[in-house]
């Protein structure tokens, strides 16, 4: 992971994690509200995002929604003030790859880093053909809504035609043309490359 998006409405909070990331070496983009986070989320330039729950004219958990809705698997850790059971719940069903409650400390960000790259290396190609396999047993057992939160865990390569394939079956078994249509779409661009 190179390029990293930190949304954040306080400053402080801003340079902090800059500091942290870039130390690392890290590039880092800023948003200071739920907008600009979501452009540049919609851009597809960032590898991580860390994203803080409440923000103005967007929250980060309709960020994510939002993200999430539109197939952006960009891996997303979420960072709040206001740490509740039912938040950690919800950002998680989204996708949220961890939740980390302010106040939080240099170390502790390289923690979560330091878990996300171990898991990251964890998931190679056999783990990645489990999943598609995974899911494909739950898209032939109508199991479309399992299979949309199995897929959307996991941050496979968005190069990888096989997961816009994937997504084109479950929203097609949901119902959802537009987006079974766009996914199929996408499939096709990447399967030619």
């Amino acid at each position: 992971m190179k390029k990293v998006l930190v949304a954040d409405d306080t400053k402080n909070i801003r340079i902090l994690l800059t500091t942290c990331l870039e130390s690392d070496g890290y590039i880092v983009i800023t948003a200071k509200n739920g907008e600009e986070a979501l452009d540049i989320l919609r851009k597809g330039d960032v590898d991580l995002a860390f994203i803080d729950i409440k923000m103005p004219l967007l929250s980060g958990t309709e960020v994510l929604r939002e993200i999430r809705s539109n197939g952006i698997t960009t891996p997303v850790i979420i960072i709040t003030a206001f740490a509740t059971i039912k938040n950690a719940i919800e950002c998680t069903k989204l996708g949220a790859v961890e939740y980390i409650q302010k106040p939080f400390t240099v170390k502790r960000v390289k923690a979560v880093l330091e878990k996300m790259l171990n898991e990251q290396k964890k998931l190679d190609e056999n783990n990645i053909n489990t999943l598609i396999n995974e899911v494909e047993n739950l898209i032939d057992n109508n199991s479309f809504n399992d299979a949309l939160d199995r897929l959307k865990k996991f941050n496979i390569n968005p190069n990888d035609p096989r997961l816009y394939l994937l997504y084109h079956k479950i929203y097609n078994g949901l119902g959802n043309k537009e987006m079974s249509d766009k996914f199929l779409r996408a499939y096709k661009i990447f399967s030619e490359n």
